[in-house]
């Protein structure tokens, strides 16, 4: 939603898959978005039914999973960010407006630095500190923790169904970023943040 890092999680997961003697499709990989690297894993186990490897052989495959994908992450630069990211940050800092990244990836913090953006940011909640991934709301009620409002003060932004599900379920304003389609459920959904007014946005 920052960057497309899409391409790189499809690549890595399809070169992973491929190591195992199972194939996935771009169709197959939009199930992907926005859950977590060991939820991936075990949806793509299922698609080749190969469940039954133990916890150590999976633990294994994430990690070469996530090897290939940070090893795609260094290719990042500040120009990867998407169509008005950088103005809308700026935006809400000028507003002092406080910004949490609520993100599927342990690789978050990594991410943002090579995108030149973690200034941005008072925090950041990823899978090592939750119980529960998308579409469970856990990981926005700590997002929302962090800012130290309610959720109904809040404002969350999603470019997967899972990410807009977790939203609603936390009562958070959902506002889906997405160029080819809509979010069910999203209260607003724009292609781009350079389509967003934050003024406009803040008397929703």
């Amino acid at each position: 939603m920052l960057t497309d890092t899409a391409e790189f999680h499809y690549e890595a997961w399809s070169w992973l898959a491929e190591s195992v003697g199972i194939t996935i499709d771009r169709m197959f990989n939009e199930e992907l978005k926005g859950v977590s690297r060991e939820e991936s894993l075990e949806k793509i186990l299922h698609l080749g039914g190969k469940e039954d490897l133990n916890e150590r052989e999976k633990r294994q495959l994430a990690a070469q999973k996530n090897t290939r994908y940070v090893a795609l992450l260094e290719n990042l630069t500040p120009d990867s960010l998407l169509p008005g990211v950088a103005d809308f940050l700026q935006a809400a800092r000028n507003r002092q407006i406080p910004c949490v990244l609520a993100s599927a990836s342990k690789n978050a913090h990594y991410i943002l630095n090579k995108l030149a953006i973690d200034e941005y940011f008072i925090g950041i909640v990823d899978p090592s500190t939750l119980s529960k991934g998308k579409p469970h709301p856990e990981i926005f009620l700590k997002a929302v923790e962090l800012l130290g409002l309610a959720p109904e003060e809040t404002i969350g932004f999603e470019d997967a169904i899972a990410g807009i599900a977790g939203l609603k379920a936390a009562g958070i304003y959902a506002v889906g970023i997405i160029s080819n389609e809509k979010l069910p459920r999203a209260d607003l959904c724009v292609p781009s943040f350079s389509k967003l007014d934050i003024d406009e946005l803040l008397k929703k």
